[in-house]
């Protein structure tokens, strides 16, 4: 009957379902972040780099006050 498909479907999309949800956990656990950026882009990649390089964490929100003044004395 058609309701013999229904535990191979349920088998079938907790196992392409698996891999996305460990992501998360994996990301969380080595980035300290549960969310990629996007590096398709070359502008997106210096973007990341600047981040990084202002203030050691390219997550966090960055707005002027990152920026080191460079005329201060």
């Amino acid at each position: 009957m058609w309701f013999e498909i229904l535990p191979s479907a349920a088998i079938i999309t907790v196992a392409l379902s698996v891999p996305i949800y460990a992501m998360y956990g994996l990301q969380k656990l080595t980035l300290g972040n549960a969310y990629r950026r996007n590096m398709d882009e070359r502008f997106d990649r210096v973007m990341y780099q600047r981040d990084f390089r202002l203030t050691n964490n390219p997550y966090v929100m960055n707005g002027l006050n990152a920026v080191p003044d460079e005329d201060r004395k």
